[in-house]
């Protein structure tokens, strides 16, 4: 079924370390050969055998409209033609800036960088540099890109790897790391006891991605709000998945709570490599050239991505009811997989906020990456090939978001549901 996809990994592992250019692709965590796509469009992939996917993946979030959306895709082409790169500054990055500026709360400046990890990076470096400390803390299983300070206690891939350490990663960089369990308000409050006028910063994803789909519970980030202030701590939100797609202002407009620095990625881009690190005025400013806290790159605003992020954002800004309209699909789709999970007998837990959700196979709720790693794991590898062989393609991982697009038509739910009750009776 997968005949080319395993020639091609046989090929790619001679000249790619592992045979693929990011972690979780080598299908570690659930075993088995990656399938190698070709093209997508709207809510399906295909790979290189021919076979089609509904996709719950979306390039990990940016595909919101679809994949190959048309507007994106001629505004791509158009750009093109005049470079695909200046090197140089362009009215295009001061145009999605302003747009940005315009929908998201609590930011009056952005900088546009070339990923998420590069975004969160620099949010740690402006905090210290606004500051003047060096700690900060960080969540159990919250993933913010593989700068190695981040590396602490990471969710996602490393999860997925059964990475307990990292080698690369110094002492002296790990012990300016601080890490607490998601959802746990009495352990912060604990660290920045024991670490009074250190701690420049905490950063959160106000609702978690890498551990699966994880919100914050009741009164967890208004604490971390009070904390902060408390404090003089910089709140700083990792909104690279959640940034545009749970609203058209992130987490922050969604769940009323106020970030400091703000960092996105993927939607910004449209699925062309892009970050941002955003926030006020008073501290955007301290970065160079307005401030002393270097920060560059040499293709950061590309024009070929900041033409396909402004597309696709200036679509989201235009038509907020996209975001009911994944709501209701996400809603329609998790009642589908209870009751096909419950058919089988199975015991389950699914998390969804907005068009984010995972599914967990677990009597007990899904709240930090203690209870995430508790779950039956081996279940999940057995029902994520299960989805593969009839069409469903999820995140090859338990420990993942999946991600949903506004291009599934309720004959797509239906199919996978159908397809979650036929796999939980075959391995059930």
């Amino acid at each position: 079924m997968y005949s080319k996809s395993e020639m091609l990994f046989g090929k790619a592992k001679q000249v790619i370390p592992g045979g693929v250019n990011s972690p979780v692709r080598a299908f570690k965590s659930v075993g088995g050969t990656p399938v190698f796509m070709e093209r997508a469009k709207g809510s399906y992939m295909y790979d290189a055998d021919g076979n089609r996917y509904i996709d719950y993946i979306n390039s990990w979030g940016p595909m919101i409209l679809g994949h190959a959306y048309e507007p994106v895709v001629k505004a791509i082409q158009e750009y093109a033609t005049y470079s695909t790169s200046f090197g140089a500054p362009t009215a295009l990055e001061t145009k999605i800036a302003e747009l940005i500026v315009g929908m998201v709360p609590n930011i009056d400046m952005i900088r546009m960088v070339n990923s998420g990890t590069e975004a969160c990076m620099t949010a740690i470096r402006l905090a210290r540099g606004y500051t003047g400390r060096n700690k900060f803390i960080k969540f159990e299983g919250c993933y913010h890109g593989h700068a190695d300070a981040f590396l602490v206690s990471a969710g996602s891939g490393v999860a997925t790897l059964g990475i307990q350490s990292i080698p690369g990663v110094t002492a002296a960089v790990a012990d300016d790391t601080l890490t607490a369990p998601y959802n746990n308000l009495p352990a912060v409050e604990e660290l920045v006891a024991e670490n009074i006028n250190q701690i420049a910063a905490i950063i959160v994803e106000p609702v978690a991605g890498n551990m699966g789909c994880i919100l914050p519970q009741p009164g967890f980030l208004e604490g971390l709000r009070q904390i902060c202030d408390a404090n003089n701590i910089l709140l700083i939100f990792d909104e690279v998945m959640t940034g545009f797609r749970l609203a058209r202002g992130g987490a922050q407009e969604l769940l009323g709570i106020r970030a400091d620095l703000v960092t996105f990625g993927k939607i910004i881009g449209a699925g062309m490599p892009v970050g941002a690190v955003a926030g006020p005025k008073e501290i955007m400013e301290n970065l160079a050239p307005a401030g002393k806290v270097y920060q560059a790159g040499t293709l950061s605003g590309n024009p070929i991505a900041m033409i396909a992020g402004y597309t696709l954002l200036q679509t989201l800004n235009d038509h907020p009811v996209i975001y009911q309209e994944l709501q209701e699909k996400a809603t329609y789709l998790v009642n589908g997989l209870k009751e096909a999970f419950g058919a089988a007998g199975v015991v389950h837990s699914i998390n969804q906020m907005g068009s984010m959700l995972s599914a967990h196979f677990t009597e007990y709720p899904i709240v930090d990456f203690s209870s995430a790693s508790a779950a039956n794991n081996e279940l999940f590898k057995r029902f994520f090939h299960a989805m593969l062989d009839r069409g469903i393609y999820l995140p090859p991982s338990a420990f993942e978001s999946w991600f949903m697009s506004n291009t599934l038509t309720l004959g797509d739910l239906d199919e996978t549901i159908a397809a979650a009750k036929s796999a939980m009776q075959a391995i059930k």
